[in-house]
């Protein structure tokens, strides 16, 4: 018994937790998001280059070794053996420009995680958000095929004691069939919806999907993760300028050699220490195009950071528009709602005294449940609306 509690609970332990909140849902699809994973890795890509700029020299040091004989000729025992250490040198402000790069790149990076973070969160808001709408649309079809059972089974038993005609027993089950087939294609639809959730979020939506509280407004959007990282890559592009600029020529290299020789076998070897020092020659063409490339760059990501700037405004607008006009829908539809119930009482009762036909009923009804099918899309709607209004001004759930 102890040893079966003890299994139990360990697979419990093991099942993935279920996100019963939107917060929970993103930090679910974060941690599946092939992007999500990819980011940890250029974040040591990025802080090895910061490593690599702190450097004493641009790059790792080498070693040479060499020899000189005449075996293969007069074998006199001639020898030379020679060692050389060599070592690049940083360009006059290139060690300071390339350190602002890797920070840059760096900073680049953190900001391209909170940028893709925000955007699988608006992924998630919507499909949060359409999982409901398809299970109030199954709730309604499924409350319409109970109804419809229900009003079958009375208008059968009426037309078997003679009180109701033919026609409204077809009638009846004819509504039922209609109410039976909705049920079959709401079930169908949200079993669709529910799978990409799971596809998005590695599980199952949760039973109550809980909508977002409101948030202040605010003017201006400058800490929106998607600016922060088109500030972010637009700063490393104009580093990896100041880099192009300050880089003219290919590092220089100053090597400290060591030669021991002697001129034949009986001579004692004698000892050399020298120094050398390479100064590549500068490439105009080759500087010139890559300067060309980084200004071009610097120029593009200022360009998107102007637009993406205008555009998170207008987005933040219309999303404020849309949830102001989904509080009016919604007020419109539940006063909607009320009559149409009102309305469908009466008819109720009016059809089972006998003063009014089956017609006349079934279409209250379907005025009722059409009413109730938008009220509750209007109050998915209204939360969507508030999801993406959050999502527009770039605040996680």
């Amino acid at each position: 018994m102890n040893k079966t509690l003890v299994l139990v609970v360990g697979l419990l332990i093991a099942l993935p937790a279920r996100a019963q909140n939107l917060a929970a849902a993103v930090e679910q699809a974060w941690s599946r998001h092939p992007q999500a994973a990819a980011i940890v890795a250029r974040e040591a890509e990025a802080q090895a280059r910061v490593e690599v700029a702190a450097g004493i020299t641009p790059g790792p040091a080498s070693m040479s070794l060499s020899n000189l004989n005449d075996r293969l000729n007069r074998n006199h025992g001639k020898q030379e053996w020679e060692v050389e250490l060599a070592a690049p040198l940083w360009l006059p402000g290139q060690k300071a420009a390339r350190e602002a790069e890797a920070k840059s790149a760096l900073a680049e990076v953190a900001a391209r995680r909170a940028s893709l973070r925000l955007q699988i969160a608006g992924e998630v808001r919507e499909a949060w958000w359409t999982v409901a709408g398809a299970r109030n649309a199954r709730d309604l079809a499924g409350r319409r095929n109970a109804t419809a059972r229900a009003l079958e089974a009375d208008v059968l038993r009426r037309f078997e004691a003679g009180d109701l005609a033919r026609v409204d027993a077809n009638l009846a089950q004819n509504e039922r069939l209609a109410a039976e087939a909705e049920l079959l294609e709401a079930e169908a639809a949200l079993r669709q919806v529910e799978q990409a959730y799971r596809g998005l979020t590695g599980d199952a939506a949760p039973a109550a999907l809980a909508a977002e509280n409101a948030i202040p407004l605010r003017e201006r959007q400058e800490d929106h993760a998607q600016l922060v990282a088109l500030a972010a890559a637009a700063q490393l592009a104009r580093a990896r300028l100041k880099v192009t600029e300050d880089t003219r020529r290919d590092a220089p290299e100053l090597a400290l050699r060591m030669v021991r020789e002697r001129g034949e076998l009986g001579e004692p070897y004698a000892n050399t220490v020298g120094v050398k020092l390479t100064i590549p020659f500068s490439s105009g063409a080759r500087v010139r195009q890559e300067s060309a490339a980084a200004r071009a760059e610097a120029s593009q990501a200022d360009a998107e950071l102007a637009l993406a700037r205008q555009k998170i405004e207008l987005d933040a607008e219309r999303a404020r528009l849309d949830l102001d006009v989904a509080l009016r829908q919604l007020g419109m539809a539940e006063e909607r709602r009320a009559l149409t119930a009102d309305n469908l009482r009466l008819a109720e009762k009016s059809f089972s005294l006998g003063e009014s036909d089956l017609t006349a009923l079934l279409r209250a009804r379907g005025n009722a449940f059409e009413a109730e099918a938008f009220s509750n899309r209007q109050q998915v709607a209204r939360a969507a609306a508030q999801s993406r209004l959050n999502q527009a001004l770039g605040v996680l759930p």
